[in-house]
């Protein structure tokens, strides 16, 4: 095996996985790493599961391969590598006046895992996911050929890439648009919300006023608060909007951040009585009269805290993203607010959205509603997932594959209908499966181990 045996995680710091794990630096590393069978690529490691991991085969880093290669500063096209991250992009072309079009709950994710896992981010509802900023890509085949793929370019290989996972081949090279910007600011209203009625009404009533809406809600309230919590909305600040302060610097960038969890924290310290208080705390934070926030609190607030996933401990925890239809939501919602509150599963750090229309084959979203959970990882919990998959899938909902660590293979498959299709495009691009991962074989999109 080429590289260094380690063992690697995701960002929840579940499952572990020893893989043998290279730096790659340009493209000959990547032929040399693909002697070996089964290899999967990697980013700054932000995918929550088992993504970027591969048991005992070969992982290739792809952060040193992050040069931009064009800049085309009347359009706002960029061509760069695929381990340019959103952070390198913003820092060096918002001073500039440009940002990146879809912006995710962190910065700190490259342009080629943004592909694999169709991130999206607070204003789906409007920009949708992104695919939408993607011009096209290059990707290196396991046929060691180099492809072009486009919209009217191999489409097939293009449409397949976006939330699948990283299975095709390694993307290369990227061109993306940017979107335009006069401010480094953004607008932004909060709403105290009392239960899940009011939060929907306030959604519909504000998804076509402001591009950017995402909720906080209470997953421990119950009865008469069920689905309280914090609505926030914006849209980007025009520089006549500024005051004079923050006229003086409308492109200002943040710094990197000094504040970081040292070591993991001990698994006792969170519990449903330190929820409880932290999210009378969040509730407090989100709430904010502020009404212009700089970017960087607005689209990345646990950016502010190096390694905080160190928070939930050495055990891990998962994100539990699902998606379900608006048709039947409220009913559904309530539904599965209750089995989470019910759980004993202490949820924690949850985002709810509305969402636009589907793209793609293995993408996640679609149009419906959003709510994704941090559970800290317990026997009680592998236990529960199951049931609350199972209710998912019969509200017509599916699981975001770019953050589960623990769907089986037979709700997978019921969840995307599509996956055939996908596996169809796999088959002729890659029929040998030298690309695979530790998802990849848990969900049965390629060869189980052995």
């Amino acid at each position: 095996m080429i590289g260094k045996k380690e063992a690697i995680a995701g960002w929840g710091n579940f499952p572990f996985s020893e893989s043998y794990v290279m730096q790659a630096r340009d493209e000959g590393d990547l032929l040399n790493a693909m002697k070996e069978n089964n290899l999967i690529g990697r980013g700054l490691g932000r995918s929550y599961g088992d993504q970027a991991v591969n048991d005992q085969n070969q992982v290739a880093v792809l952060t040193k391969m992050n040069r931009f290669l064009d800049w085309d500063a009347t359009e706002g096209i960029l061509t760069c590598e695929a381990g340019a991250s959103l952070e390198e992009i913003i820092s060096a072309l918002a001073p500039r006046g440009w940002l990146p079009m879809i912006c995710p709950g962190t910065k700190f994710v490259t342009i080629g895992g943004a592909i694999a896992n169709d991130i999206h981010g607070k204003a789906h509802h409007i920009d949708g996911s992104f695919v939408n900023c993607v011009l096209s890509f290059s990707i290196l085949l396991a046929d060691r050929r180099i492809l072009l793929a486009s919209r009217t370019e191999n489409p097939d290989l293009f449409w397949a890439n976006f939330g699948g996972l990283g299975l095709l081949g390694i993307i290369l090279t990227v061109t993306i648009k940017l979107r335009k910007i006069e401010s480094t600011y953004f607008r932004q209203k909060s709403m105290k919300i009392k239960n899940l009625d009011h939060m929907l009404e306030a959604l519909n009533e504000n998804d076509q006023m402001y591009n950017y809406s995402v909720a906080w809600i209470d997953a421990l309230a119950k009865g008469k608060k069920l689905g309280s919590g914090v609505l926030t909305l914006g849209n980007s600040a025009k520089l006549n909007e500024l005051p004079e302060k923050l006229k003086k610097n409308p492109l200002k960038i943040h710094p990197p951040s000094k504040l970081t969890v040292p070591f993991f924290l001990p698994s006792f310290t969170l519990n449903n009585l330190t929820v409880q208080m932290l999210n009378r705390v969040i509730a407090f934070v989100q709430n904010s009269p502020r009404e212009f926030v700089h970017y960087e609190k607005f689209f990345f607030p646990l950016d502010a805290i190096n390694h905080w996933n160190r928070g939930y401990g050495k055990r891990g925890f998962i994100q539990y993203q699902f998606v379900i239809p608006e048709e039947n939501g409220k009913k559904n919602l309530v539904e599965i607010l209750e089995m989470i509150a019910d759980s004993g599963c202490t949820p924690f750090l949850n985002v709810f959205k509305k969402m636009g229309e589907a793209q793609g084959i293995l993408s996640f979203p679609f149009r419906g509603y959003t709510l994704a959970i941090d559970f800290p990882v317990t026997k009680r919990l592998l236990g529960f997932t199951p049931k609350l998959d199972a209710k998912v899938l019969d509200a017509g909902g599916r699981i975001y594959l770019g953050k589960d660590a623990v769907l089986n293979e037979d709700m997978f498959k019921k969840m995307y209908p599509e996956y055939q299709h996908w596996m169809d495009i796999k088959k002729a691009f890659d029929p040998g499966n030298l690309f695979s991962s530790n998802i990849s074989r848990r969900l049965g999109l390629t060869p189980k181990a052995g």
